[in-house]
């Protein structure tokens, strides 16, 4: 796997923390390059100090369109890109009528993913893999997350679609959805520490091994699906949950 990264230049968005830092950090123990765009550079700051001339952070946000084209530009100036993967998140807990926190969420999730890679279509190297992120939560049902589900749902949709669209250009197009993982999406949910150890233990009940997944085990079969051993998958969404969605 070091030899299929080595010197390829991956852009990972939604890169300072969580799924999003845990696959910067795999790609440069390959020997990958990787462009970071964050808000802040978060856990960036240790693995700048490790990998100076291999990673580079780009301060901006996927929901301004200014920021977008700053990272294209910078994207460009260090050579075609072999690897996408658009991470940053947002999430809210809100019914599901309302409609203002769903189109926040689909700002960053759907919009600000796709908008990514509108910015960096015409980099893509030959041969080059795209891969989203998705979420177990669109194989089932999960009470205030509505606007989350239905935004997660969509950009499948769309990746589908674009997985045959840019298959004519080498390009594959996938996602991949993770379960229940120890990272910060818990904390934007806005619960008391009560409530958060309340539903981890809910959630908790139906993981098979009973224990939530660790960023590194998502950011494990993403650098999977963006090599050549997953040559022949297109327009996928492969699910790591921990059997959540067995029910």
């Amino acid at each position: 796997m070091k030899i299929e990264l080595e010197n390829r230049l991956a852009v990972i968005t939604g890169a300072s923390s969580g799924i999003g830092l845990a696959l910067c950090r795999l790609l440069l123990q390959g020997g990958a390059r990787v462009l970071a765009f964050s808000r802040t550079p978060g856990g960036l700051d240790e693995l700048l100090s490790v990998y100076p001339d291999q990673l580079v952070w780009q301060p901006g946000d996927v929901t301004s369109q200014e920021d977008l084209q700053g990272l294209a530009q910078r994207a460009a100036s260090l050579g075609p890109v072999d690897f996408l993967v658009p991470c940053a998140g947002h999430v809210e807990l809100a019914s599901a009528l309302d409609l203002a926190a769903q189109e926040r969420q689909w700002a960053v999730n759907g919009a600000g993913a796709l908008n990514t890679l509108a910015v960096l279509a015409n980099q893509l190297a030959t041969q080059s893999s795209v891969v989203f992120l998705g979420s177990f939560l669109s194989r089932c049902t999960f009470a205030g997350l509505a606007g989350h589900i239905a935004g997660k749902a969509a950009l499948m949709a769309q990746a589908r679609n674009l997985a045959k669209e840019f298959a004519p250009l080498q390009v594959r197009i996938n996602m991949v959805s993770p379960g229940p993982t120890a990272t910060g999406f818990w904390e934007q949910l806005g619960l008391n520490d009560d409530e958060l150890d309340a539903l981890a233990e809910q959630v908790g009940r139906r993981l098979l091994p009973g224990h939530f997944l660790e960023a590194a085990s998502v950011a494990r079969v993403i650098v999977f699906q963006l090599s050549e051993g997953a040559r022949g998958v297109y327009g996928q969404d492969w699910v790591v949950d921990n059997g959540y969605t067995l029910g």
